[in-house]
């Protein structure tokens, strides 16, 4: 397995030995680690697992959820390489839509009335977690108009879990340089022209931070995200600009009237508040 090494460190002995990655014995192993805890490692919130897709369509999907901006979630999972797996994600992926109204019940069942009513129809995803893939499948995710993450998965030791994103790809349709140009001009005519121009430049550093982030548009702000979202940008205002990031406030130095903590503020769906 190519990527990241682990090392282990012995400050007493000045020795560092490296803790050697192993696959799990079998899929079901990965599957009940991240089910356990879906919402800290992928930003998905759990609905449902081994989730039945009826006599005709004949599937189970291995994991069900929601992510933090409302898209429904399908997460497969293979021990090791499946060229398979892709497709089968695909096909699943295919059936979701076709079974809205279903989908929206169990939201409604295990998550409440409300994320029932804001699930994001024109963003759903499907994460791939293998033991690793092939050059064949960093080209596939590409060809297709799906939001993919490939993940490729380790474990360490008895109780270390490694996730890296192989590949991201997101399947909304991306704004030309044009409409974009347009849009900030309709935008500067309501709005002050200096923070439409701010909210574009980052818009434009964010997704400068390399090709694994995506940009999910919702009606009242944009996320961005690397498998997980970590920043959303809220329409610019007349004099100022709401940015939200996910970050531990303990861990940065807040400036008064530029920064502040939220984090105890009621939890909305906005990722990223606090």
């Amino acid at each position: 397995m190519v990527g990241s090494k682990l090392f282990r460190t012995d400050a007493t002995k000045s020795g560092t030995t490296e803790v050697m990655p192993r696959r799990a014995e079998a899929e079901a192993d990965v599957q009940g680690l991240v089910e356990a805890q879906m919402e800290t490692l992928l930003g998905v919130r759990f609905l449902a697992s081994e989730y039945g897709t009826g006599p005709v369509h004949g599937g189970r999907i291995d994991s069900l959820g929601l992510d933090e901006n409302g898209s429904p979630v399908i997460v497969e999972y293979k021990r090791g390489v499946d060229a398979g797996v892709i497709n089968q994600g695909l096909y699943y992926l295919s059936w979701l839509m076709d079974h809205r109204a279903e989908v929206e019940h169990l939201v409604r069942d295990r998550l409440g009335v409300t994320a029932a009513s804001q699930v994001l129809w024109s963003g759903p995803r499907l994460i791939c977690i293998a033991g690793d893939f092939t050059r064949y499948d960093v080209h596939a995710v590409r060809e297709h108009r799906r939001s993919i993450d490939l993940v490729r998965y380790r474990l360490f030791g008895s109780g270390l879990l490694g996730l890296e994103t192989v590949s991201s790809v997101s399947g909304g349709v991306q704004v030309a340089r044009r409409a974009r140009r347009q849009e900030v001009a309709r935008a500067a005519d309501v709005q002050g022209a200096s923070m439409v121009e701010l909210a574009g430049a980052v818009d434009e550093a964010l997704l400068g931070l390399g090709d694994g982030v995506n940009r999910v548009e919702r009606k009242q702000y944009r996320a961005y995200q690397r498998l997980r979202s970590f920043v959303c940008l809220c329409p610019p205002q007349r004099s100022k600009l709401l940015v939200y990031l996910k970050v531990d406030p303990k861990d940065v130095d807040l400036v008064p009237g530029f920064t502040r903590d939220v984090s105890r503020l009621r939890r909305t769906r906005q990722n990223g508040r606090g």
